[in-house]
């Protein structure tokens, strides 16, 4: 999620080659309800994993390293969903 406008977060993901959307939150509502609204300019770095009912299985707060954090959720996600 960004605070960016959704056609710059288009466009950052399809620079990365992402295989999914990055969700814009312009007023910073989502943000504030999960408590990522952070300090200005940018909000906190947080990852939540949430089940199809909106429901939180796995959340990352602190100690995010940018370097390995893609790889970790990554390998959470198919631990707690095997084929």
């Amino acid at each position: 999620m960004s605070w960016g406008t959704p056609e710059a977060g288009k466009a950052w993901a399809d620079a990365q080659k992402f295989g999914f959307e990055i969700w814009s939150d312009t007023g910073k509502a989502l943000s504030t309800h999960y408590g990522a609204a952070g300090f200005k300019p940018f909000p906190s770095r947080i990852t939540m994993l949430l089940g199809r009912d909106g429901e939180l299985l796995l959340e990352y707060k602190d100690g995010i390293d940018v370097g390995t954090h893609p790889a970790d959720v990554l390998a959470d996600i198919k631990a707690l969903f095997p084929k």
